[in-house]
């Protein structure tokens, strides 16, 4: 029998060897569990460290687009306005301009009566038909005598 308890004790051992391992082997799992949680913990919060880096780098690019956008704005309201005004003007030096082409036109065709080789002496001589008429005391008369006119009547 003693050689029964002595086995039992053995087998006592072996068990508070095998129930030592597993503790060991509990205190390794927690080990590497709680290491992985701090791991974990650790990766979340540089996730979150990169993400508000993220959004502050969004937020600084959205105020220079906004101030860029105001410039562009700013910038095309004013060659707006000058355009506008520039073409005002270019419509009153239309309207100047077709006046003078006028007044031109006008000038020239003096000229040319005037240079015309019916002219005498700078003054236009227009001849006109015998003037027929039925009456006895009209009928010798004829309105062939000039009509006169100088350039001096033209005033511009």
């Amino acid at each position: 029998m003693a050689s029964s308890s002595g086995n039992s004790n053995s087998s006592g051992s072996t068990l508070l060897q095998i129930s030592g391992s597993e503790e060991d082997l509990h205190q390794l799992m927690d080990e590497r569990k709680r290491k992985r949680m701090e791991s974990n913990r650790e990766s979340a919060r540089r996730s979150r460290m990169r993400k508000q880096k993220y959004l502050d780098d969004l937020m600084a690019q959205l105020t220079l687009l906004r101030k860029d956008n105001n410039q562009i704005l700013t910038s095309i309201n004013f060659i707006t306005n000058h355009y506008f005004n520039i073409e005002a003007e270019n419509s009153v030096l239309m309207a100047q301009f077709m006046e003078l082409s006028q007044r031109l036109d006008s000038l020239n065709h003096i000229l040319n009566y005037l240079n015309d080789p019916t002219l005498n002496n700078g003054i236009w001589v227009y001849e006109t038909e015998p003037f027929e008429t039925s009456a006895d005391s009209f009928t010798n008369f004829t309105l062939n005598q000039p009509i006169v006119a100088s350039a001096d009547i033209f005033q511009y």
